[in-house]
C-alpha cells in the first residue's frame, strides 16, 4: 500500500485529492499547522474525516517537517499548503511568502536530507505568469508575477526546479489555472458570487460587491485538477505541467452564468466598487495545456459554465 502525505489537506484541493488517493487504495496523512484544533470540515463534508491520519506539521520549521516526513514514510508528498489568496497576499506579503517559498524549501531540503524516494508535488500557480498580452502560456513561458502570492509561488517553482537538477529528486510543479468546486470558502471572488446569488434566489435583498468585473480568466473544476496532480507523480521522470482548460471567460460572463443558474438577472443585483480593486491585477489570464493532454494523458472535462451550474445546484441544495 502506498502511503501519501498531503500538506494543505485542509484546504479545497487538499480533501479532493485525498478522496482520490484513498479511492486508489493509498494510505493517507494529512498534514496541518494544528491538527487538534484545525477544521477539517472538507474532510467530513466528503465523508473520509475519519480515514485520514493527520500529523501536526509547521512547514516553516525545518525541524517539524523533518520529524513529520520520518515517522510517515511517505512515497509521495504533495505540497498544497500556504496562504491561497491573491488578494489577502497584498495585505499579508511575509505570511505569504514564508509560508509557500520557506514552507516548499524546508520539504525539498527534508527529502534531500532523509535521502529517501519520495516524489513530490508542488502546487504552483498562473498568477506566476502575470499578462502574457493574449498570448497563451505554456510551460516555457516567462514569468512575471504581479502579486505576492505569484512571486511566492514562482519563488517556490525555481526551488523545485533546482532540487530536482542539482540532487535529482523527483520533483515537479503543476502551474494550476483557476479551479473551483462547492469546497471553495466565500473568500474566493467565485464562491462569494455563487453563494450571494444563491441567498438572493431565494429571498435575500443583499446587493452583490464586486471589484474589476473585466478580469478574464480560466476556471476549471477542482476534482479534475487533482487527477492531474496524481498522474504527475505516476510518471517515469519529474516535469512541470500546466494544468487548465484551455478557455478563458470573463467575471463578468461568470457572475452572469451563477445568477442566471440561479434565475436571475445579475444586473439587478450587482455592484462594483473601486475599494474591491486589487493594487496590481492580471487582466487576461489564458492557457495552453497541451503538454498535460500529451504526456499525462489529462484533459479538462468542464468548463467555466459546467463550473458554475454544478457549484450553484451545490449551493442550493444546501439551502442557499
Amino acid at each position: 500500500m502506498k502511503k501519501a502525505l498531503i500538506c494543505g489537506i485542509s484546504g479545497q484541493d487538499g480533501a479532493y485529492l485525498a478522496q482520490l488517493l484513498l479511492q486508489k487504495g493509498y494510505e493517507v496523512y494529512g498534514a496541518s499547522r494544528d491538527a487538534q484544533t484545525a477544521n477539517f470540515s472538507r474532510l467530513a463534508r466528503l465523508g473520509i474525516r475519519e480515514q485520514v491520519q493527520l500529523r501536526s506539521t509547521s512547514l516553516i520549521d525545518f525541524r517539524s517537517v523533518l520529524q513529520t516526513l520520518s515517522k510517515v514514510a511517505p512515497d509521495e508528498v504533495y505540497n498544497l499548503a500556504g496562504q491561497s489568496s491573491v488578494s489577502l497576499s497584498f495585505e499579508q506579503p511575509v505570511e505569504t511568502l514564508e509560508s509557500i517559498a520557506l514552507g516548499t524549501l524546508n520539504l525539498l531540503e527534508s527529502i534531500r536530507f532523509l535521502q529517501a524516494p519520495i516524489k513530490l508535488y508542488n502546487a504552483s500557480s498562473s498568477e506566476c505568469f502575470g499578462n502574457t498580452q493574449n498570448q497563451a502560456a505554456d510551460e516555457n513561458t516567462p514569468f512575471r508575477p504581479r502579486s505576492p502570492y505569484g512571486a511566492a509561488k514562482a519563488a517556490a517553482f525555481w526551488e523545485v526546479a533546482n532540487y530536482r537538477e542539482a540532487y535529482n529528486l523527483f520533483a515537479c510543479s503543476g502551474i494550476l489555472y483557476n479551479h473551483e468546486s462547492p469546497l471553495r470558502p466565500e473568500r474566493f471572488v467565485t464562491q462569494k458570487i455563487v453563494a450571494a446569488a444563491c441567498r438572493i434566489a431565494q429571498g435575500g435583498a443583499e446587493k452583490l460587491q464586486l471589484g474589476n468585473l473585466e478580469a478574464q480568466r480560466d476556471w476549471g473544476w477542482a476534482p479534475e485538477y487533482v487527477e492531474a496532480m496524481y498522474l504527475m507523480l505516476q510518471q517515469d521522470s519529474a516535469e512541470d505541467y500546466v494544468i487548465a482548460t484551455g478557455k478563458t471567460y470573463g467575471l463578468r460572463d461568470f457572475v452572469a452564468e451563477a445568477f442566471h443558474r440561479a434565475g436571475l438577472n445579475w444586473r439587478d443585483h450587482v455592484e462594483t466598487s473601486a475599494q474591491l480593486l486589487r493594487p496590481t491585477d492580471i487582466a487576461l489570464s489564458k492557457a495552453n495545456p497541451a503538454k498535460a493532454r500529451e504526456k499525462l494523458g489529462w484533459q479538462a472535462r468542464y468548463a467555466m459554465p459546467e463550473v458554475v451550474q454544478m457549484m450553484v445546484e451545490s449551493q442550493l441544495a444546501l439551502g442557499g
